[in-house]
């Protein structure tokens, strides 16, 4: 989605090295209305913002209503620097900095509300170089696996003076026609709701790994070993189940699950907490 983007730089690409010490973070995600994975994030402490996965993305691009939101002023070259970049599951990124722009594709997507959330910013080949990433689409969450590998500079072709014209106008087009279209744009951003429970994939199931102490799924007597068979009415198989269905639920709304603990059913109301 960023053959615009791809137009501004030159990248000379060289082999990561794998680094021996660093453990995996698991980083949640979700997937949006336009099927891009999504990844949450908090900037200098501000946020959580909602950044895109895009490979195509020469950088960190992060718009300039969430640097202002994050205190982060871009200097003459684009470029803002972050006391502290951290992706929701606890992946601090060092010495982190981002182009701080508009993209035409962001502008679009969110003048016409097409991802379902409002996306501040994308993951480009600058810090995604920096870590190999296990994908399993089947899991909510991803693996970042730190390299012994620093991506060469972004480089500007011409006159660093932004995106093309026409590409820029395209975004500026979207963003007006959207509300025309009945499409009001993202909606109001909610804290996301949280059960605190880790899950297990197995052939019978989806098993309750571990609880989080004090979190709303231990208040409620959810117990590690639980099988998870229902969410309200609707069949539990995959961890992608309890993800896509989740995924829509924020801080505060009620949820009733239904699991199997030994030969006995079930059902436990809870009310999520706020997450990230």
């Amino acid at each position: 989605m960023s053959r615009g983007l791809l137009g501004l730089v030159l990248l000379v690409l060289a082999g990561p090295v794998f680094a021996e010490e660093a453990a995996p973070v698991a980083v949640p995600y979700k997937l949006t209305d336009t099927k891009h994975l999504l990844v949450r994030a908090k900037i200098n402490g501000k946020g959580p913002f909602n950044l895109i996965m895009d490979t195509g993305a020469p950088a960190l691009f992060i718009t300039k209503a969430a640097a202002k939101q994050a205190s982060v002023t871009p200097g003459k070259d684009g470029w803002g620097r972050f006391e502290r970049f951290e992706l929701e599951g606890g992946l601090v990124i060092d010495k982190a900095g981002a182009m701080i722009e508009d993209p035409f594709q962001l502008k679009g997507m969110n003048g016409m509300g097409l991802a379902g959330v409002e996306i501040h910013g994308m993951l480009g080949f600058n810090l995604l170089a920096k870590y190999k990433i296990t994908y399993d689409l089947t899991s909510d969450k991803l693996l970042f696996e730190k390299l012994n590998y620093e991506p060469p500079p972004i480089m500007r072709l011409g006159d660093g003076g932004g995106q093309p014209g026409g590409l820029e106008m395209l975004g500026n087009i979207m963003k007006i026609a959207g509300p025309l279209l009945g499409m009001n744009g993202p909606p109001q951003r909610k804290a996301r709701g949280y059960l605190g429970i880790e899950l297990a994939q197995s052939d019978d199931g989806v098993t309750v790994s571990s609880v989080l102490p004090g979190s709303p799924a231990d208040n409620a007597g959810i117990k590690a070993g639980d099988k998870i068979t229902k969410y309200f009415q609707n069949q539990i198989d995959l961890i992608a189940d309890m993800t896509r269905i989740s995924g829509k639920k924020v801080a505060g709304d009620e949820i009733i699950l239904t699991v199997q603990r030994g030969t006995e059913a079930k059902k436990i109301k809870l009310e999520l907490g706020k997450g990230l």
